[in-house]
Protein backbone atom coordinates (compact mmCIF):
# COMPACT_ATOMS: atom_id res chain seq x y z
CA UNK A 1 0.00 0.00 0.00
CA UNK A 2 1.40 3.46 -1.04
CA UNK A 3 1.74 5.90 1.78
CA UNK A 4 1.83 9.83 1.33
CA UNK A 5 5.95 10.53 0.61
CA UNK A 6 5.73 14.39 0.84
CA UNK A 7 6.66 16.35 4.50
CA UNK A 8 2.67 17.29 4.74
CA UNK A 9 2.35 14.43 7.90
CA UNK A 10 5.96 15.31 9.16
CA UNK A 11 9.39 16.94 9.15
CA UNK A 12 10.90 13.61 9.81
CA UNK A 13 10.93 10.49 7.07
CA UNK A 14 7.59 8.34 6.88
CA UNK A 15 7.90 4.89 5.39
CA UNK A 16 7.25 4.54 1.73
CA UNK A 17 5.07 1.62 1.90
CA UNK A 18 3.49 -0.55 4.82
CA UNK A 19 5.14 -3.22 2.67
CA UNK A 20 8.65 -1.72 3.98
CA UNK A 21 7.82 -1.84 7.88
CA UNK A 22 8.04 -4.73 10.26
CA UNK A 23 5.07 -7.03 10.55
CA UNK A 24 3.91 -6.23 13.60
CA UNK A 25 4.17 -2.26 12.92
CA UNK A 26 2.36 -2.99 9.48
CA UNK A 27 -0.07 -5.05 11.56
CA UNK A 28 -1.02 -2.69 14.31
CA UNK A 29 -1.44 0.03 11.40
CA UNK A 30 -4.05 -2.28 9.07
CA UNK A 31 -5.80 -2.82 12.29
CA UNK A 32 -6.24 0.65 12.94
CA UNK A 33 -7.14 1.69 9.65
CA UNK A 34 -9.38 -0.92 9.61
CA UNK A 35 -11.37 -0.54 12.83
CA UNK A 36 -11.33 3.81 11.80
CA UNK A 37 -11.40 3.86 7.89
CA UNK A 38 -8.07 5.94 7.37
CA UNK A 39 -4.41 5.66 9.12
CA UNK A 40 -4.14 8.19 11.30
CA UNK A 41 -0.88 10.59 10.95
CA UNK A 42 0.70 9.86 14.41
CA UNK A 43 1.18 6.23 13.17
CA UNK A 44 3.49 7.29 10.25
CA UNK A 45 5.05 9.77 11.65
CA UNK A 46 6.57 7.51 14.57
CA UNK A 47 6.62 4.53 12.09
CA UNK A 48 9.72 5.67 11.13
CA UNK A 49 11.24 4.52 14.43
CA UNK A 50 9.96 0.92 15.05
CA UNK A 51 11.18 -0.04 18.60
CA UNK A 52 9.77 3.61 20.26
CA UNK A 53 6.65 2.98 18.01
CA UNK A 54 6.19 -0.57 20.07
CA UNK A 55 7.52 1.58 23.40
CA UNK A 56 4.94 4.32 22.75
CA UNK A 57 1.96 2.24 21.71
CA UNK A 58 2.46 -0.24 24.54
CA UNK A 59 2.68 1.61 26.97
CA UNK A 60 -0.69 3.84 25.46
CA UNK A 61 -2.29 0.62 25.60
CA UNK A 62 -1.54 -0.04 28.93
CA UNK A 63 -2.61 2.35 30.26
CA UNK A 64 -5.67 3.73 28.36
CA UNK A 65 -7.30 0.11 27.73
CA UNK A 66 -7.01 -0.84 31.34
CA UNK A 67 -9.99 -1.02 32.87
CA UNK A 68 -9.80 1.73 35.88
CA UNK A 69 -11.04 1.33 39.50
CA UNK A 70 -13.69 4.49 38.61
CA UNK A 71 -12.39 6.48 35.59
CA UNK A 72 -14.16 5.70 32.71
CA UNK A 73 -12.93 5.76 29.06
CA UNK A 74 -14.57 8.94 28.44
CA UNK A 75 -12.75 10.71 31.70
CA UNK A 76 -9.50 9.58 30.43
CA UNK A 77 -9.95 11.16 26.71
CA UNK A 78 -11.25 14.23 29.14
CA UNK A 79 -7.60 13.95 30.47
CA UNK A 80 -5.99 14.20 27.15
CA UNK A 81 -7.99 16.83 25.69
CA UNK A 82 -7.63 19.05 28.53
CA UNK A 83 -3.59 18.68 29.13
CA UNK A 84 -3.56 18.62 24.91
CA UNK A 85 -5.15 21.49 24.51
CA UNK A 86 -3.27 23.33 27.59
CA UNK A 87 0.06 22.30 25.37
CA UNK A 88 -1.35 23.69 22.17
CA UNK A 89 -1.30 20.28 20.81
CA UNK A 90 -3.82 20.47 17.62
CA UNK A 91 -3.39 16.84 16.69
CA UNK A 92 -4.11 15.65 19.93
CA UNK A 93 -7.03 17.97 20.58
CA UNK A 94 -8.43 17.44 17.26
CA UNK A 95 -7.95 13.43 17.42
CA UNK A 96 -8.63 12.74 21.19
CA UNK A 97 -11.79 15.26 20.82
CA UNK A 98 -12.94 12.86 18.17
CA UNK A 99 -12.87 9.71 20.59
CA UNK A 100 -13.82 11.55 23.24
CA UNK A 101 -17.43 12.78 21.07
CA UNK A 102 -17.91 9.37 20.92
CA UNK A 103 -17.68 7.60 24.06
CA UNK A 104 -19.39 10.56 25.79
CA UNK A 105 -21.90 10.38 22.99
CA UNK A 106 -22.17 14.62 22.79
CA UNK A 107 -20.69 16.19 19.88
CA UNK A 108 -20.19 19.17 21.85
CA UNK A 109 -18.18 18.09 25.42
CA UNK A 110 -14.55 17.57 23.76
CA UNK A 111 -14.72 21.83 22.37
CA UNK A 112 -16.12 23.14 25.90
CA UNK A 113 -13.29 20.71 27.38
CA UNK A 114 -10.31 22.39 24.82
CA UNK A 115 -11.46 25.58 25.45
CA UNK A 116 -12.11 26.01 29.31
CA UNK A 117 -12.82 22.89 31.21
CA UNK A 118 -13.57 25.10 34.33
CA UNK A 119 -16.44 25.73 32.20
CA UNK A 120 -17.58 23.21 30.69
CA UNK A 121 -20.57 21.35 31.63
CA UNK A 122 -19.19 18.13 33.92
CA UNK A 123 -19.13 17.36 37.35
CA UNK A 124 -17.14 18.19 40.18
CA UNK A 125 -15.50 14.93 40.25
CA UNK A 126 -14.30 15.47 36.97
CA UNK A 127 -13.13 18.85 37.09
CA UNK A 128 -11.10 17.92 40.39
CA UNK A 129 -9.77 14.79 38.09
CA UNK A 130 -8.96 17.76 35.23
CA UNK A 131 -7.35 19.87 37.58
CA UNK A 132 -5.17 17.91 39.17
CA UNK A 133 -4.13 16.79 35.26
CA UNK A 134 -3.22 20.49 35.03
CA UNK A 135 -1.54 20.90 38.10
CA UNK A 136 1.00 18.15 37.11
CA UNK A 137 1.13 18.58 33.17
CA UNK A 138 0.97 22.63 33.49
CA UNK A 139 1.96 23.54 36.82
CA UNK A 140 4.86 21.40 37.16
CA UNK A 141 3.18 20.18 40.53
CA UNK A 142 3.13 16.83 42.76
CA UNK A 143 0.99 14.21 44.44
CA UNK A 144 0.91 15.99 48.51
CA UNK A 145 -1.42 15.00 51.05
CA UNK A 146 -3.60 18.21 50.08
CA UNK A 147 -4.00 16.84 46.75
CA UNK A 148 -4.41 12.79 47.72
CA UNK A 149 -7.26 14.03 49.90
CA UNK A 150 -8.78 16.44 47.81
CA UNK A 151 -8.96 13.47 45.14
CA UNK A 152 -10.02 10.98 47.57
CA UNK A 153 -12.88 13.23 48.81
CA UNK A 154 -14.22 12.40 45.21
CA UNK A 155 -13.86 8.84 45.13
CA UNK A 156 -10.18 8.12 43.59
CA UNK A 157 -8.76 5.59 44.53
CA UNK A 158 -4.80 5.61 44.26
CA UNK A 159 -4.48 3.90 41.01
CA UNK A 160 -7.13 6.66 39.56
CA UNK A 161 -4.75 9.07 40.70
CA UNK A 162 -1.70 7.12 39.23
CA UNK A 163 -4.14 6.86 35.78
CA UNK A 164 -4.84 10.72 35.95
CA UNK A 165 -1.17 11.42 35.88
CA UNK A 166 0.48 8.72 34.01
CA UNK A 167 -1.89 9.88 30.74
CA UNK A 168 -1.19 13.55 31.62
CA UNK A 169 2.67 12.64 31.64
CA UNK A 170 2.41 10.23 28.38
CA UNK A 171 0.43 13.21 26.24
CA UNK A 172 2.84 15.57 27.62
CA UNK A 173 5.14 13.28 25.36
CA UNK A 174 2.99 13.02 22.65
CA UNK A 175 2.25 16.51 22.53
CA UNK A 176 5.75 17.31 22.28
CA UNK A 177 6.70 14.44 19.48
CA UNK A 178 3.63 15.55 17.03
CA UNK A 179 4.00 19.73 17.92
CA UNK A 180 7.97 18.89 16.73
CA UNK A 181 7.04 16.71 13.73
CA UNK A 182 4.27 19.16 13.07
CA UNK A 183 1.83 16.46 12.69
CA UNK A 184 -2.05 17.55 11.16
CA UNK A 185 -4.64 15.75 12.20
CA UNK A 186 -6.48 13.83 9.70
CA UNK A 187 -9.39 15.60 8.32
CA UNK A 188 -11.50 12.52 9.14
CA UNK A 189 -11.16 13.40 12.46
CA UNK A 190 -13.00 16.72 12.88
CA UNK A 191 -16.21 15.06 12.17
CA UNK A 192 -16.19 12.06 14.03
CA UNK A 193 -18.80 12.50 16.74
CA UNK A 194 -20.66 15.36 15.04
CA UNK A 195 -21.91 13.65 11.92
CA UNK A 196 -22.94 9.71 10.89
CA UNK A 197 -19.92 8.08 10.35
CA UNK A 198 -21.13 7.17 6.22
CA UNK A 199 -21.16 11.03 6.22
CA UNK A 200 -17.84 11.76 8.10
CA UNK A 201 -15.75 9.44 5.74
Amino acid sequence: MALPTTQSISRFPLPDSLDTLPADLRERILAVQEKAGFIPNVFLMLAHRPAEFRAFFAYHDALMEREADSLTQAEKEMIVVAVSADHGCLYCVVAHGAILRILAKDAQLADQIAVNYRTAPISERQRTMLDFALHLAAGRGVLDDAWQARLEAQGFSLDDIWDIGAIAGLFGLSNRLVSMARTPPNDEFYLLGRVPRSTAR
